[in-house]
């Protein structure tokens, strides 16, 4: 149906895969997908070997994809765990983990260089299968929630199928350089922001994107006992 943008995300040795919210249902544009498939690599030295893998997004009616919301209101951010028993034995998975978020606010400044790593109009590295890379700078200050709501500025170019992507900045702490994703994570990126009254003949595009903080991945794979929350119980019912 479309393409998009995701993660690896890995808290507790369980495994969630990370993309926006709009990209698992969207009601505005009648986008109601009942699967996600995503592509694995399986030889981390032959990177041009890879299959596919298919991911439900419903069982028996309910939605399994967690999403949030806060006083700003929905969070466009939805995680699916992985079922690590059903993954190809060969697969080569490289995850973020809650040692990779960026807490320390005041350590990333407005300007701040970054990469958005993702998929744009799902153009990629067809032989090898990687995504490609924009960069960006920080164009709000990063810590405070842009208009009430959970999301920093990004100044960057980007387009219809990086919903989803990670935003990151690399990792100048010690011993970063030699890990196996020497990167901050700092938010996931959701979507370009315009002005609604802008004139489309004498005003070009903003420019600008929303990436909600990635913090937020802390809520949303918290363990259910924790939590209370049942698979799908933060997801609006839809017929699948």
């Amino acid at each position: 149906m479309t393409n998009a943008s995701g993660f690896f995300f890995e808290r507790e040795d369980r495994l969630f895969l990370v993309t926006s919210r709009h990209v698992v249902i969207d009601e505005d544009t009648k986008h109601f997908p009942d699967r996600l498939e995503i592509e694995l690599h399986t030889d981390a030295s032959n990177l041009t070997l890879s299959t596919g893998f298919s991911m439900l997004l419903y069982q028996e009616g309910e939605a399994v994809w967690r999403q949030g919301s806060d006083s700003g209101g929905d969070i466009d951010v939805a995680v699916l765990e992985v079922d690590r028993s059903a993954l190809p034995k060969a697969a080569v998975i490289r995850a973020f983990s809650p040692a990779h978020l960026q807490t320390a606010f005041g350590e990333v400044h407005p300007g701040e260089s970054l990469l958005v790593v993702g998929f744009p109009l799902g153009f990629h590295d067809a032989l090898h299968h990687l995504p490609v890379l924009r960069y960006a700078v920080v164009a709000s200050p990063y810590g405070i929630r842009f208009q009430g709501q959970g999301f920093f500025l990004t100044d960057a170019r980007t387009h219809r199928g990086t919903s989803g992507a990670a935003v990151v900045m690399r990792d100048h702490s010690p011993g970063a350089a030699t890990a196996a994703l020497p990167w901050k994570l700092l938010g996931v990126h959701s979507a370009r922001m315009d002005m609604g009254d802008r004139d489309l003949v004498l005003d070009e595009s903003l420019g600008l994107n929303c990436a909600w903080y990635a913090d937020i991945l802390l809520t949303l794979t918290e363990p259910r006992e924790r939590t209370g929350a049942a698979p799908g119980s933060s997801a609006r019912a839809v017929t699948s």
